[in-house]
């Protein structure tokens, strides 16, 4: 089950937040696992590594929303240069301007927040990744997207907009060798990809032509609430995965405890921490998410395995009085 298709059969809305308590959720189970594989690191490493990933996720979703202001630029420059030599030659032709009039791209381009973020970062990646803005329009302009695009009597703000929605959605996301210059410049990006795509694609869909240059972005966490969640949960796994772990054990039955996966193990660890530790949240919920999050990790059948064993753990936990929801 891929990132993107687990986000896609979420009911919830994604338009609070970039960093959610789904997105939260899946950073959690990576760093616990990354956590188990390597446990020299002390809690204060350990919880510092979790805000700098989250931080470097949300970097992500600016990056991938610059892709498009750098293609329009690389854009610019061969119209502009197109129309100079066809000047010179006094042609009565002239590149059609569209693409690069491309209302939504060019409200983008002048974004506060964006160019906010763009000026804060010394390391400006699609400036040094020429290839990837070259064959990225390549692409685009060789597409039926853009054939239809350029050709429509539809010259309007909706539908330039539409026109990026399209294109990001066909040939930008599951894109291999945007995947692959992104993995290289941060081991974060790995698995984040697929995930913010549809934050991206939200983001589009969500621009009005009246906010102008104001048009807000998805801010990292719609309330201290929700990173100090982040913060607990891994928290509560780094401290008490042994307790989660021989709850996990008293509960196995006909399975030898050590034959369990490590990915299983640590996504339960995980599930039994929120289930334990957040009393407001329903256990339903809880349990519905690591599921599926056992579908992207493991498989099918480790997550019929996960759901039996925390149904379990949850009946045994209320029959003793342990646990209250």
């Amino acid at each position: 089950m891929k990132l993107n298709a687990y986000f896609c059969s979420l009911k919830l809305s994604f338009d609070r937040e970039m960093i959610n308590r789904e997105l939260v959720r899946l950073k959690v189970v990576q760093l616990a696992y990354a956590n188990y594989k390597n446990s020299g690191k002390s809690l204060d490493s350990a919880m510092k590594e979790l805000t700098f990933s989250l931080s470097k996720t949300y970097d992500l979703y600016h990056y991938l929303l610059l892709l498009i202001t750098n293609v329009t630029d690389y854009a610019e420059k061969r119209y502009d240069s197109l129309n100079e030599r066809l000047k010179k030659i006094d042609s009565k032709e002239f590149p059609n301007p569209r693409f690069v009039k491309n209302r939504f791209a060019l409200q983008l381009l002048d974004n506060k927040q964006l160019c906010k973020f763009e000026e804060d970062r010394k390391i400006h990646h699609w400036t040094e990744a020429e290839d990837i803005i070259r064959n990225l329009y390549k692409q685009i302009t060789e597409s039926d997207i853009y054939e239809e695009y350029m050709s429509s009597e539809d010259d309007s703000y909706n539908n330039d907009r539409e026109f990026w929605r399209k294109i990001y959605k066909k040939i930008i996301c599951n894109n291999d060798a945007i995947d692959s210059v992104l993995e290289e410049w941060s081991l974060y990006w790995n698995d984040d990809k697929e995930i913010i795509d549809t934050f991206v694609l939200k983001t589009i869909k969500r621009f009005e032509e009246s906010n102008g240059s104001e048009q807000p972005l998805l801010p990292a966490y719609s309330s201290d609430e929700d990173k100090e969640f982040a913060e607990k949960l891994f928290e509560s796994v780094l401290i008490h995965h042994e307790e989660y772990e021989d709850l996990i054990r008293k509960n196995t039955k006909n399975w030898d405890f050590s034959r369990i996966a490590v990915m299983d193990l640590i996504i339960m660890d995980c599930a039994l921490a929120e289930i334990i530790n957040f009393p407001t949240i329903e256990i339903n919920v809880t349990l519905n998410e690591y599921i599926n999050i056992a579908k992207i990790y493991s498989s099918p059948k480790s997550a019929g395995y996960v759901n039996g064993m925390l149904d379990h753990i949850v009946r045994n936990l209320k029959e003793e009085n342990k646990l209250i929801k």
